[in-house]
């Protein structure tokens, strides 16, 4: 496995990431022996880094990592989030440092290497109801008593050693903001095949929100970035393509909608891409990513070992090609 600098920091994480979120739901629905059966085989592998967060399972996963890593005695890089909702809102600072503190209790460290928050900043302000919290106004973030004032509290504490945030697309002015005041560390963005707007391809035809070269600047502001979703929600994969489900432990998905809705159809273009090199169409999208020496990493969803093993073993065989790349292009410009 080969390590990757968090941006300008000191922090060197593994090319790929083990995610501990509900879609492919090993730890929060599988059991315990079998959790920390796949967190040691991460571990050998030389995964190093671990993507977390309160929401998953409302903080099961993090309760089921802290408890699978104390058994094994490991002390990977490890990452979770805050999420900010409507009844956070009159006290973000104080909510963000009892929420890191409560995830530290149920991991069972006195640290984390990260603490992102998992709200993505937009222009306008938006209704924040119920269990929402996906997006956070920019005036929220910088405001007196609000996020950045609750991040600061956090590292000056030593509770966390880097933040980040998340970027969810259509929010590059926003973004470039929270980057430019120097806080912020590392970025979480979707970035695949299916949509590539956060890397270079800036140019490319797709469906979806615009990511705004995140990629790039981040790496301008000395940050690093770390994928989420590498596969799509497992689009992008053979299993998923054959009308299968990729993993009983992993989240159901409706073929019938996917198909009407053109996103199988999508992903298939691809597939023959992949079939053209012999290889599968999870080691093209992982590839893919980690062709851009922008990332830092990709967080990989894992409901067994095989699953890892392939994630690994794409990573192993280097950057795509440039056929592969011209193949990439040509079904961009034509969607």
């Amino acid at each position: 496995m080969k390590i990757r600098r968090v941006g300008s920091t000191d922090l060197m994480v593994s090319e790929v990431g083990f995610g501990c979120g509900g879609n492919a739901g090993l730890m929060i629905r599988g059991d315990a022996a079998e959790q920390r059966r796949i967190i040691a085989h991460a571990l050998e592998s030389g995964i190093t880094y671990f993507d977390n967060a309160p929401d998953y399972g409302d903080g099961l996963a993090e309760v089921n990592l802290g408890r699978a890593l104390k058994e094994l005695g490991a002390s990977p890089v490890i990452n979770t989030k805050v999420e900010i909702r409507a009844e956070n809102l009159d006290d973000i600072a104080d909510h963000i440092v009892r929420s890191a503190e409560e995830s530290l209790r149920r991991l069972q460290v006195d640290s984390v290497d990260i603490v992102q928050i998992h709200n993505g900043p937009v222009a306008a302000q938006p209704l924040l109801e119920g269990s929402y919290y996906a997006t956070l106004w920019l005036e929220d973030f910088i405001r007196p008593g609000g996020v950045l004032d609750g991040v600061r509290r956090l590292l000056e504490s030593g509770k966390a050693r880097h933040s980040g945030f998340i970027c969810r697309g259509n929010d590059a002015a926003q973004v470039g903001t929270l980057l430019q005041t120097g806080l912020f560390h590392v970025v979480n963005t979707p970035y695949t095949l299916l949509n590539p707007t956060a890397g270079r391809f800036k140019a490319a035809r797709t469906t979806g929100n615009d990511h705004g070269n995140v990629v790039g600047a981040a790496a301008a502001s000395g940050a690093g970035i770390a994928v989420f979703s590498p596969l799509a929600g497992g689009l992008l994969t053979d299993t998923l393509l054959s009308g299968q489900q990729t993993h009983p432990l992993a989240r159901q998905k409706d073929h019938a909608q996917l198909e009407a809705k053109g996103d199988l159809a999508r992903a298939r273009r691809f597939q023959a891409i992949a079939q053209e090199s012999d290889t599968s169409l999870a080691e093209l999208a992982y590839r893919f990513i980690l062709s851009d020496p922008g990332v830092s990493t990709l967080i990989g969803g894992f409901s067994d070992a095989e699953q890892i093993d392939a994630a690994v073993a794409a990573a192993s065989a280097g950057p795509l090609d440039v056929v592969q790349f011209e193949s990439i292009e040509k079904i961009w410009s034509a969607a």
